[in-house]
């Protein structure tokens, strides 16, 4: 097997992503067409911009590495089964919030090993001043850098005492669900940040929020960046009815599981999660 990229074309990656977040704001900040999937999901020309030029990047940095984005057609799973290593790309996450330019809209690349995302990068190019960037290798931590910053080290905090500050549980701003709902209602004392894309999982890797309970459908390139940022950052994404964490890869369909973000397991929301999904765990 080949080894791991090394870190100097890690950061190489790193830079070609966020180039491709300066080409997708281009986009962002002008009129753009917009098309509807079969899914019935929005695709605009940005979206397919980011994809050649992750796809491109991906193949001069690690051409022996294949490559799976969200926009690259579909591949198999007799082909895609065999990957031991594997990148895995959404061009853009939260199309929507991209169309109704909430700035809440990201480039995601994660690195699959043997179904675990051991490395990620989470690009959020129209936030801040001229784009935030997390990314985490697991084993070796995890990092957030604001454009024109340097690069701050992140960690998930403690879950607070409630009786003294609520817990932050992040939701989605396009996506509701009643047992989201169901699951805060059931929580010790707490307060609810919205937002869209996989920035939600990314405020729990920096301490910003303590769980994100995703009770709806989503795909795994929509998830594996940011799980190995949060996975990098000491915290889990685990399969909300098995409490296993989230594996890529192992089945002909790439839809997730309903799961949970967290920074540390606990039993308040362990039992919360269960009767807002009528289970046991």
């Amino acid at each position: 097997m080949t080894q791991r990229p090394e870190p100097q074309r890690l950061d190489a990656i790193r830079a070609g992503v966020e180039s491709a977040g300066r080409e997708v704001v281009t986009i962002y900040r002008r009129d753009f067409d917009i098309q509807i999937k079969a899914d019935d999901s929005p695709l605009t020309e940005a979206d397919m911009a980011s994809h050649h030029a992750l796809v491109d990047l991906l193949k001069i940095q690690t051409p022996q590495i294949p490559v799976l984005s969200e926009e690259s057609g579909e591949i198999p799973y007799a082909t895609r089964g065999s990957w031991a290593r594997y990148w895995l790309i959404d061009p853009l996450d939260g199309t929507k919030e991209f169309i109704k330019k909430s700035g809440e809209f990201t480039l995601n690349v994660a690195l699959i090993e043997n179904g675990v995302p051991v490395f990620g990068i989470v690009h959020a190019p129209a936030l801040e001043n001229g784009g935030t960037t997390w990314w985490g290798q697991v084993g070796e931590g995890a990092w957030k850098q604001i454009r024109g910053e340097e690069p701050q080290a992140i960690r998930v905090r403690a879950l607070p005492d409630p009786e003294h500050e609520p817990w932050k549980v992040v939701g989605s701003r396009s996506h509701g669900a009643a047992e989201f709902e169901s699951f805060c209602a059931d929580l010790p004392n707490n307060e609810r940040v919205s937002m869209g894309s996989s920035l939600k999982l990314c405020l729990v890797a920096e301490g910003e929020a303590d769980l994100y309970p995703r009770l709806a459908p989503t795909c795994e390139w929509d998830t594996a960046a940011a799980q190995a940022v949060v996975t990098a950052a000491g915290g889990e994404v685990l399969d909300a009815h098995t409490l296993e964490p989230l594996r890529c890869n192992q089945q002909d369909s790439v839809l997730n599981p309903y799961f949970i973000v967290c920074g540390q397991r606990d039993e308040h929301w362990k039992q919360a999660l269960a009767k807002a999904l009528n289970t046991q765990f």
